[in-house]
């Protein structure tokens, strides 16, 4: 196991290439981008005032419809960096609403997206990958997909809560 100085020095190194550098920025900006372009096209979603950039694991905002909204559910628009894929996630406001939503989905056996094992240590109360290869030389088709499976993502989810 290296010592922190040692990532330290790995860091500097790989950070006087310019890659990493440039490629997180590009990221952010579209990231940013990324918000603006829901915030803008859906402006009855709540879309969160800026974007939670992360510790270079996750990267994500929040976009909501009133619906879920009024049930201290949100949706969260999530980039992984390590596994290198966009996802969306159900999540609550907090870890009480987490639980009551996770409870709910486990007994009834919806199985149609990912749910965590636990609540515990887990920002999510289900999951759905959006791409696990983000294609950033065609950002307008990303988006696009990102948009389309946010929203199916989005009626599914209130489908089921309607239906339970």
């Amino acid at each position: 196991m290296e010592s922190f100085n040692e990532n330290m020095q790995e860091y500097r190194k790989q950070l006087k290439k310019g890659a990493i550098k440039e490629a997180y920025r590009g990221l952010m900006d579209y990231f940013n981008s990324l918000r603006l372009y829901f915030e803008t096209k859906y402006p009855d979603y709540f879309v969160s005032g800026s974007v939670y950039y992360g510790y270079m694991d996750m990267t994500y905002f929040s976009f909501t419809p009133k619906s879920l909204k009024s049930k201290k559910l949100k949706i969260a628009i999530v980039y992984l960096h390590e596994a290198f894929r966009f996802e969306v996630w159900l999540v609550g406001y907090n870890k009480k609403i987490q639980r009551k939503y996770w409870k709910l989905i486990k007994a009834n056996n919806w199985e149609k997206y990912y749910l965590p094992p636990t609540t515990k240590g887990v920002d999510s109360i289900i999951e759905c990958t959006l791409t696990d290869a983000p294609d950033f030389n065609k950002l307008d088709n990303l988006t696009k997909q990102i948009e389309i499976e946010t929203l199916n993502f989005i009626e599914a989810v209130e489908t089921f809560l309607a239906e339970n």
